[in-house]
C-alpha cells in the first residue's frame, strides 16, 4: 500500500522511534502518545485487519506486543498496562493497517476504557457460544 502510513514506516521510508524489530514485526513509539512509552506494534506486511491476518502472523505480532509490554513495565515501572487494538470504523479503528497499542498504565492517569454491560442470561451466552462454535 503506497499511501499506508505503517508500511511506510515498515519499509524505512517514513522516521520513526523503533524499539524492537523482527521479520514480521515492528514496534516503535506512537506520535500521540497517551503515557511514556506508549507503542505500536504493527505487522509488516499490509494487513488492513485482524480478519487479514493468519495465524502465523497473528503469533508474531502477539509475541511481539508481550514483548514490548515486559520492557514497558520494566522501563517505566508502570503500575499496568492496557493492549488496544481495534478493526473497521464501528470498532473504532482509524488507521487501516493491523497495529496494537501498548498502553503504559497508572491509577488516574485519565484513560478510560468502559463499555455498558448488558449481563445476558447463562441461556443467550449458550446461545452466543453455539453460534461460534459453528464458525470457528
Amino acid at each position: 500500500m503506497e499511501t499506508c502510513v505503517f508500511c511506510r514506516i515498515a519499509k524505512g521510508e517514513l522516521p520513526a522511534s523503533k524499539i524492537f524489530e523482527d521479520d514480521s514485526t515492528l514496534a516503535f513509539m506512537d506520535l500521540q502518545s497517551v503515557n511514556p512509552g506508549h507503542a505500536l506494534v504493527v505487522v509488516k506486511p499490509h494487513r488492513a485487519n485482524i480478519y487479514e491476518l493468519d495465524d502465523d502472523l497473528a503469533s508474531a505480532v502477539f509475541r511481539t506486543a508481550a514483548r514490548v509490554a515486559r520492557a514497558v513495565k520494566k522501563a517505566y515501572g508502570c503500575e499496568g498496562v492496557t493492549l488496544f487494538q481495534a478493526n473497521e470504523l464501528a470498532g473504532a479503528q482509524t488507521v487501516f493497517h493491523f497495529h496494537i497499542h501498548v498502553l503504559p498504565r497508572w491509577e488516574g492517569d485519565g484513560l478510560a476504557l468502559a463499555w455498558p454491560a448488558k449481563n445476558p442470561p447463562r441461556e443467550a451466552l449458550e446461545e452466543m457460544a453455539a453460534k461460534l462454535r459453528a464458525v470457528i
